[in-house]
């Protein structure tokens, strides 16, 4: 990894300067030039401090190769400024113009099949193409070069989204170097790759290609390594744009929008890569876990940041355009949900977009600004909003949320599981992730996310939802934490291959089997939709293990009936637990309420009634009601709500969606 020493990076903390910034994507390419005027009105009048331009403007931009319209941005940047709100400016990469795929065929990226992603949509670039990166080095030169000293500018966005794939030749060739770069030699390419199975041995490097169209499972090692070489060759993309700009501009800070949980980018290391963490969010307002989803993606944004303020760099406002139906958000939702992203850390609260579509793929997509107008609903609650991040603004930005509890992810861990050819389809890495950080949040403890080579000291509980596959490093950091007092509990199908997708022996590695009192995993057992596994005082899903425990296990949890009658369903030896199948939620959140009371940690509140979720940032306490019925939260002592000014002495009132930041 080649992050920038610490020391050489700007936080968010120098765009914020003691608020938090309130905006979203602003296109005002798409509207006349009289509508800006009315922008700007608008946007003073719901108090937005940020607004990112450029994203998709490319085209505007270059309209034919090597051309610059810069007159309209130079208008836009000006007028921002000349109402007091920040930029932070794009580079528009994202989505070349028709001109370059049509004169430039190698910047279009191939699938699996070998079939051609044209132009008419976004994100149809080659991240291996050199055409494509010396037009997005061109381009992103005289951005910074033009703006540089603009007294708006405040941030860099690089690109948006990433998420492209490419099975083409250009990629192939840039595939062979990274995989000769990480292996060296083909004997180590095709011992890594096992490719003694199914004659499958490489005597040229000539031969080796991305994992194309084949007539039956691909090599999942081979598949493995395409993952890690398509986060590397985005990575290298964003470094390019980022580096340009650093060098027009060493004193701002620069970053690009994650999306939650994208299988396509290893986080962790891009997240090295930035001075500020951003992440996309859209929760689905029908989904009765959609704040729980909301909270994990924000807890995990908050650890890539080190644990310091990030930015919600898109979310909704009203309704998204991308599902089967696209529900709009009830009133008080989207106050709700930007207000909860702030409890968990976030200093910005951006959207997509400021003023909805009338034409293109999103036009159905909400804005700030909806079809409606100032006068629709959805700009009403924004205005609301945005009082609401100004008063709370200067109590909040910078302060820091605090957990006792990690939970580790590793997408390498990630990648090996999402494979054909394995035990059960229906076990999948995001949903397992989701049931055991329900269970945490249902219990209001508040949870970190972490590599499972991250320094875990600080921690008094690490979980391990899954981690199917685990290098030796991780598995002897894992122990460490163990010896030295930690406590660890670990969900199935956790460290039974290497780097390499290469089954441990014993099914799992042996080191772990010792920390779990296991002697013998026999078989695994999935489960099919609908089935469970009985357990002593629950109902397993999903997944079931044939394990045999050894005399050193101090508690077990027993399968009751079928063929594992008797055998550990759940296992304790001292302070690591290993559970061979997933408890039914209510059953997986007593028992880790248990283990992370033994462990010594305390939710942030007693006594929360249903819907209630409690985070502490800083020393102020956030309420936010995920129910319409209201409710009366005993909170000892007298506080005050940021929010409204009142004064609450031992009970605090909720209504429908409602929220208060307390401050004793």
């Amino acid at each position: 990894m080649n992050a920038s020493h610490p020391s050489q990076r700007r936080s968010l903390d120098a765009v914020t300067r003691g608020r938090v910034l309130f905006g979203g994507d602003y296109n005002p390419e798409q509207w006349p030039e009289e509508t800006w005027r009315e922008d700007v009105r608008l946007m003073r009048r719901a108090r937005v401090t940020s607004v990112t331009l450029g994203v998709f403007s490319w085209s505007t931009i270059e309209p034919e190769p090597g051309a610059r319209e810069f007159r309209w941005l130079d208008t836009l940047m000006d007028l921002m400024h000349d109402h007091g709100i920040d930029v932070v400016l794009a580079t528009p990469t994202a989505s070349p113009p028709p001109w370059m795929g049509r004169l430039h065929p190698d910047t279009l990226p191939r699938d699996a099949d070998g079939r051609t992603e044209w132009w008419g949509g976004r994100q149809h670039f080659s991240h291996s193409s050199a055409t494509y990166r010396r037009y997005a080095a061109a381009i992103t030169e005289d951005l910074a070069a033009r703006y540089a000293g603009h007294p708006a500018l405040t941030l860099w966005h690089i690109n948006n989204e990433y998420c492209t794939y490419d099975h083409g030749d250009e990629a192939a060739a840039a595939f062979r170097r990274w995989l000769r770069e990480r292996y060296g030699t083909l004997d180590a390419l095709n011992t890594a790759w096992g490719t003694a199975f199914w004659s499958q041995g490489y005597d040229t490097w000539d031969g080796v290609l991305p994992p194309r169209r084949a007539h039956y499972l691909t090599n999942p090692a081979q598949l493995l390594d395409f993952r890690r070489f398509t986060s590397d060759m985005l990575l290298e993309c964003f470094r390019a744009e980022r580096d340009i700009v650093r060098r027009h501009t060493p004193h701002l800070p620069v970053t690009t929008n994650f999306m939650p949980l994208w299988s396509g980018q290893d986080a962790w290391r891009w997240a090295g890569e930035e001075d500020v963490v951003s992440v996309d969010l859209y929760p689905d307002p029908r989904d009765p876990l959609g704040a729980q989803h909301g909270a994990l993606v924000q807890d995990m944004t908050r650890s890539q940041a080190g644990g310091g303020p990030w930015m919600l760099m898109e979310q909704a406002a009203g309704p998204v355009n991308w599902r089967g139906v696209n529900h709009p958000k009830p009133r008080g939702l989207n106050r709700l949900w930007s207000l909860q992203a702030v409890a968990r850390g976030a200093d910005a609260i951006h959207y997509f977009q400021w003023r909805q579509s009338r034409q293109g793929a999103e036009k159905f997509h909400s804005g700030m600004v909806s079809h409606a107008g100032e006068h629709g609903r959805t700009f009403q609650e924004v205005v609301e909003l945005g009082a609401d991040l100004a008063r709370i603004g200067p109590e909040v930005a910078g302060r820091r949320v605090g957990a006792d509890i990690a939970v580790l992810h590793d997408w390498d861990a990630w990648w090996a599981s999402a494979q054909d050819g394995r035990p059960s389809a229906r076990v999948d890495l995001p949903d397992v992730l989701h049931a055991w950080h329900r269970a945490l949040w249902e219990a209001h403890l508040t949870t970190d996310f972490a590599h499972p080579e991250h320094d875990l000291g600080g921690y008094r509980l690490v979980v391990v939802p899954q981690l199917y596959a685990l290098t030796d490093a991780a598995t002897d950091h894992l122990l460490a934490y163990v010896r030295a007092g930690g406590t660890l509990v670990s969900g199935f199908l956790t460290g039974v291959a290497d780097q390499d997708d290469r089954v441990r022996e014993g099914g799992m590695d042996a080191r772990l089997r010792a920390l779990f009192g296991i002697r013998t995993l026999h078989e695994w057992w999935p489960l099919e939709a609908g089935e469970t596994a009985p357990c002593d005082g629950f109902d397993g899903t999903l997944w079931s293990e044939e394990i045999e425990s050894d005399d050193t296990a101090d508690e077990t949890i027993p399968y009751v009936g079928g063929e594992l009658d008797g055998l550990p369903a759940v296992l304790r030896r001292g302070r690591a637990w290993y559970l061979s199948t997933l408890p039914e939620p209510d059953a997986l959140r007593a028992l880790l309420t248990r283990i992370a009371t033994d462990a010594g940690v305390r939710p942030v509140l007693a006594g929360l009634p249903a819907d209630v979720e409690a985070v502490r940032r800083g020393d102020l306490l956030f309420l936010l009601h995920h129910g319409r019925e209201p409710v009366v939260v005993d909170v000892p002592g007298t506080h005050h709500d940021l929010l409204t000014g009142t004064a609450h002495t031992d009970r605090v009132p909720l209504g429908r969606y409602g929220a208060v930041v307390l401050r004793s």
